[in-house]
């Protein structure tokens, strides 16, 4: 399966379910860091002319998972309503929060990254979608995107987010299953 026909498959899964947040498809790709979900979410919705919201704009920093569920909250509880949702941009360099952003109902919503299945929202997601990559995949893309300074930091964060996967059971949940390796 081609990475367009993967796009396609999540698309049509999605559209094929109950529009759960305030009569949007939220389709969730969630899966460890580095393993391809950046790239599947901007395609799924340029395929279905939804919007994407990047969790790596949400987390607090390298230790943000667990702070997670109240910020993602806080954007889909008024979508849910039919309202618009909003969350502030984390800036990674400078460790703060800057702009807010709004984010109006539409026929689909594309939430990425590591944690976008977790448990309090999942009521809400039509489509969730793991996607996987051996380990030394994920830390070399994401070496090679960020930099070798912050292996450390990845090594933390895999970890981090090992737990939270074992904890939320994001895995067995999904509806599909992805392998980018």
């Amino acid at each position: 399966m081609t990475r367009s026909t993967t796009a396609a498959a999540v698309l049509a899964h999605a559209q094929g379910q109950p529009a759960l947040l305030g009569g949007s498809h939220l389709v969730a790709i969630d899966g460890p860091a580095g393993s391809g979900k950046t790239t599947l979410a901007g395609q799924v919705a340029g395929l279905g002319a939804g919007f994407v919201v990047h969790l790596d704009d949400l987390y607090p920093g390298w230790d943000g998972l667990r702070e997670l569920d109240p910020l993602v909250l806080r954007l889909l509880g008024p979508l849910a309503q039919g309202m618009t949702g909003y969350y502030r941009r984390w800036d990674w360099d400078d460790s703060e929060y800057r702009e807010t952003h709004h984010v109006d109902p539409a026929p689909l919503l594309v939430l990425e990254g590591v944690g976008s299945g977790n448990r309090a929202w999942r009521p809400l997601i039509s489509t969730l979608v793991w996607v996987e990559a051996r380990p030394e995949i994920r830390l070399a893309r994401g070496l090679e995107r960020d930099g070798v300074a912050v292996r450390e930091k990845w090594l933390r964060w895999m970890a981090d987010e090992e737990q939270l996967f074992e904890a939320e059971g994001t895995r067995s949940a999904a509806d599909l299953v992805v392998d980018t390796s």
